[in-house]
């Protein structure tokens, strides 16, 4: 079996996180559905920014709710980028905030951000052989 990746992402604000994401990361929108989702495209699978009010259910068998403070969740979204420099001013000035120094290793360099709504995202530029550099 092979599986689709899709990415969805939940904002408070459709059209900031369209503005986010396309001025930000570069991507494009695809398609809209209705007002309360759009498709983006540009990146390796297909982001969809789904419209879901702060402090509404985040599940059905959840206590938890939404909120778009910082958060701190396992699960981010990496984007690999060809120059790191530029990709963070444009993610900065799209209102993205860096959470630390840019970090260099051997495989490249990588900047922790978190996006407008609170979600953690990296910009990575290889270097070299990219993760090779350190697989065993």
């Amino acid at each position: 079996m092979t599986a689709t990746m899709l990415v969805n992402i939940d904002v408070d604000d459709l059209e900031k996180g369209i503005h986010f994401y396309c001025e930000g990361l570069g991507l494009t929108v695809g398609r809209r559905f209705g007002s309360d989702a759009v498709e983006l495209l540009g990146a390796t699978s297909p982001i969809y920014l789904l419209l879901k009010p702060n402090g509404t259910v985040a599940s059905p068998t959840s206590r938890h709710l939404r909120s778009y403070a910082r958060h701190w969740t396992p699960v981010h979204l990496d984007f690999v980028v060809d120059h790191l420099e530029s990709a963070l001013d444009r993610a900065r000035n799209a209102g993205a905030r860096l959470e630390g120094s840019v970090r260099a290793n051997s495989w490249g360099k990588i900047a922790m951000l978190a996006d407008p709504f609170g979600h953690g995202i990296c910009l990575i530029e290889f270097l070299g052989r990219g993760y090779d550099e350190i697989a065993t």
